[in-house]
Formats: structure tokens, C-alpha cells, sequence
């Protein structure tokens, strides 16, 4: 528990009718009695009190709420005071709570100490911070399965089995002597090689849980006046490129934020690609086709009646625009008219549906973060070695390993050099 009692305007800076501060630590008791002139309300129970200054001074109308701790969300004595959302009534309410010993929230400070005292586990406040900013419906799905712990009970299921395997491997290392039977060692290895299998399993999503997370990346390429200024702009529904009939007019990469089949994507407009002498759209046509490369999907363009480009990698999709001028193919290409509106139904949801299979993932929920990955390529890799190690204490010192990996992800071991990383994100108030 902290020996210091924070506060912070969880419900924004905006104007608003109503203004939620929050309140925890071990002066949120006599920080609310003070503002209410000695009457506590009595625990969880929203009551209408005035605010008054010690002077007497009535500050605001507003209901009270008093959590006392443990039983809370930071595990704290906690409190709210729902107030009206003017200016002058935060302010003044805030200025008497410093007078009272309290102190502004750092940003995500009240998640930290939901962590700290054992309410959540660092999976779960990471959850937090990713349901606040979820832009998509299929984010908020994802998020709301970390935060309500799915996520985190596999890791905790693998660190708790290979700790049993590690058990198990120090009791055949302190008595070799006992002649326990052969079969002991067997299961250990089975059971090893099983949570090693399933942690690979789970490597293998094709980073489907962090590209939800944060968003896809769709380029789009072709030569100069194939209208892929035009495209992005009709796709994004707004003047995103300038568009013109001077070829080469696009030099730089344009970037439009989009939602395709609940999914955040990032549509990248590119210099139309030829060999030119123009040292500016030289860089631009380079630029373009490092964007390709990095993308989740490239829209190749062409003009309908023209040729297709030669061998198109899988990650491609072939859109022959201009089809209102009449004229067809090529063969296997989505026919659409940027200009005139004619096929883009059919191309947003030929998007969607890329943007679902790039980020769907059935079973456990998937790995979110790199974080997570980076531990749980080490957990592999210690187990591993454990499973090929030639002595037992060599073995036993790679189940170490390996548990310590899995429990970084959950803060189940020491991680004071990534709280200060994944708490930094967070707004104030949560």
C-alpha cells in the first residue's frame, strides 16, 4: 500500500456536465469527510453532499462515493466525487485536496497500484491502456478478453507447469540416491516438451493480435496517373492527395487512417513508380517502394485495359481502376472507378475481409505486444535447452530461466525497469 493518497480528473479536460475525480490512498477518508464538513457518506453509496471550503464557502452540489480499501479497485481506501464540470469547481476542489495532504496522479498511477497491491496482474493492466485507446469494436473485443484475465491465466498455466517441472527436476538432482523410478524423469520431459509445443503454437499467429492492436498497413503503388490519388482520397472519403493529371504529381507517401471490417488501417498513397531523372522523384519513387515492402497488403493499380505487372506476390492485389471508361481487364483484376464510385463497394469489401483474415485469430486470445513476444521467444528457447541439456543441473538452471521469462510478462518476478515503460502510457486519472 502507498503511504501517499493521489487525485486525478478521470472523466477529461473537456467541458462536461458532470466531472468524476478520483481519489486513493490513505487520506481519501478524511480528504471527502473534510469536504462534506465531517459526514462520510457511508461505503459505496453514492450520496448528495455540498462541498464546502473550511470557511463554509458551499463549493458545488455533488454526489460522493467512499470505497474503503482493500475491497477496491486499487486494492486502496478510495473515494469519487462526481461534481458539476466547470472550471472553477475542479479547480477549487482540487486546490483543497492538495491543502489536504493530497497529491495530482502521475499518468496511470491508479492502474500501477491496482498492479502493486495484487488486484491485477501487468497483462491485464496493460489491457487497460489498450481498451482506453481502442478505436475499433474488434480492438475493444480483444482488449476486454486481456483484461478479464484470459490472456493472463495461460502465461500463469505455463510458468505454474514449468515450475512443477522444475520440481520435479530438483528433487531427481537432491536425491539421486533414492532410486525413484524411472518414469519420473519421463513425464518431466513429456511435460516439457508439451509446454514448449503449445508456447511455439502460440508464437505462430502471424502477429495477428498486435497488428489489431496497432492497425495494418495497406500501400498503394502503381505508375504515375493511374489514379491512386484518386483512390486513397475515395477510400478515406475526404481530400487526402491532390490529384492531377501531371504525371508524378505524388512524391512523398500520403497516409490516411481508416476503418476496413473493424480494423484500423493506415492507407499509404505512393509515387507513381518509373524511372525518372528528377532527383525529388527519384527519392519518391524509392520511398514508395520500401512502403510496399513493409506493407500488410499492397493495392497494385493499374488502368483497366492495361497490361498486369509480372509475377504479383500474394500479398498483392490487383485493381485495374478506370473501368467507367470502358475498357476490361486484366485478368484477375478488381474493376473500379476511383472517379465515378463504380466497383469501390466491392473493393472496401474486399479490404475488409483482407483486414478480418490479417487479424482474426480463433482459440486463446493472441499475443498483443512485442513485449510479451520477446519473453515468450526466451521462455521457448530456455526450454528448449533445458529439453536437449546433458545434465541435470544444467536442465534445472534453463527451467529457471525459462519460468523467470514467462513471469516477466505477468510481473510475477521483478520488473521494475518496464513499470515505469507500460504505466507512462496511460492518461491521468487511470
Amino acid at each position: 500500500m502507498s503511504s501517499d493518497t493521489i487525485f486525478a480528473l478521470a472523466s477529461g479536460s473537456a467541458r462536461a456536465a458532470i466531472a468524476v475525480m478520483r481519489l486513493s490512498g490513505p487520506a481519501s477518508g478524511s480528504a471527502i469527510a473534510s469536504l462534506c464538513q465531517g459526514r462520510l457518506p457511508p461505503p459505496r453509496v453514492a450520496s448528495f453532499r455540498r462541498l464546502r471550503a473550511p470557511d463554509g464557502e458551499v463549493l458545488d452540489q455533488a454526489l460522493v462515493l467512499w470505497f474503503p480499501g482493500p475491497a477496491t479497485e486499487t486494492g486502496e481506501d478510495a473515494a469519487e466525487l462526481h461534481l458539476h464540470g466547470s472550471r472553477p469547481v475542479i479547480e477549487a476542489v482540487s486546490d483543497l485536496l492538495v491543502e489536504a495532504g493530497l497529491r495530482p496522479a502521475e499518468p496511470g498511477e491508479f492502474t500501477k497500484r491496482a498492479f502493486l497491491n495484487g488486484k491485477i496482474d501487468l497483462v491485464q493492466a496493460e489491457a487497460v491502456h489498450d481498451l482506453v485507446f481502442a478505436e475499433t469494436e474488434a480492438q475493444r473485443r480483444q482488449a476486454m478478453r486481456q483484461m478479464e484475465g484470459e490472456l493472463g491465466a495461460l502465461y500463469h498455466d505455463w510458468s505454474d507447469r514449468v515450475r512443477t517441472i522444475l520440481a520435479f527436476q530438483e528433487a531427481l538432482i537432491d536425491f539421486p540416491d533414492e532410486d525413484l523410478p524411472p518414469e519420473v524423469e519421463a513425464q518431466l520431459l513429456d511435460t516439457l516438451s508439451t509446454v514448449r509445443s503449445e508456447i511455439q503454437a502460440h508464437l505462430d499467429d502471424a502477429q495477428r493480435g498486435e497488428k489489431l492492436r496497432e492497425g495494418l498497413f495497406f500501400a498503394i503503388t502503381g505508375a504515375p496517373n493511374v489514379g491512386k490519388s484518386t483512390l486513397i482520397n475515395a477510400l478515406s472519403q475526404r481530400d487526402v492527395a491532390i490529384v492531377s493529371d501531371i504525371p508524378g504529381t505524388t512524391r512523398d507517401a500520403l497516409e490516411s487512417r481508416v476503418i476496413l471490417g473493424g480494423v484500423p488501417v493506415t492507407l499509404v498513397d505512393t509515387a507513381g513508380l518509373r524511372d525518372t531523372t528528377d532527383a525529388i522523384e527519384a527519392e519518391g519513387v524509392r520511398r514508395a517502394r520500401a512502403k510496399a515492402d513493409a506493407a500488410d497488403l499492397v493495392i497494385c493499380l493499374v488502368e483497366a485495359g492495361g497490361p498486369a505487372p509480372d509475377d504479383l506476390p500474394a500479398t498483392h492485389l490487383l485493381v485495374a481502376n478506370k473501368a467507367d471508361l470502358g475498357a476490361a481487364g486484366p485478368d484477375g483484376a478488381l474493376r473500379v472507378s476511383a472517379k465515378t464510385g463504380l466497383g469501390m463497394a466491392d473493393l472496401r469489401a474486399r479490404l475488409a475481409k483482407v483486414a478480418t483474415d490479417l487479424t482474426q485469430a480463433a482459440g486463446p486470445p493472441p499475443l498483443t505486444r512485442a513485449r510479451h513476444r520477446a519473453a515468450l521467444l526466451a521462455a521457448a528457447t530456455h526450454l528448449d535447452d533445458a529439453e536437449q541439456a546433458s545434465l541435470p543441473e544444467l536442465r534445472g538452471e534453463d527451467l529457471r530461466l525459462a519460468m523467470r521469462a514467462l513471469g516477466r510478462i505477468t510481473g510475477a518476478v521483478s520488473v521494475d525497469d518496464i513499470l515505469d515503460v507500460v504505466f507512462s502510457a496511460f492518461c491521468i486519472g487511470k
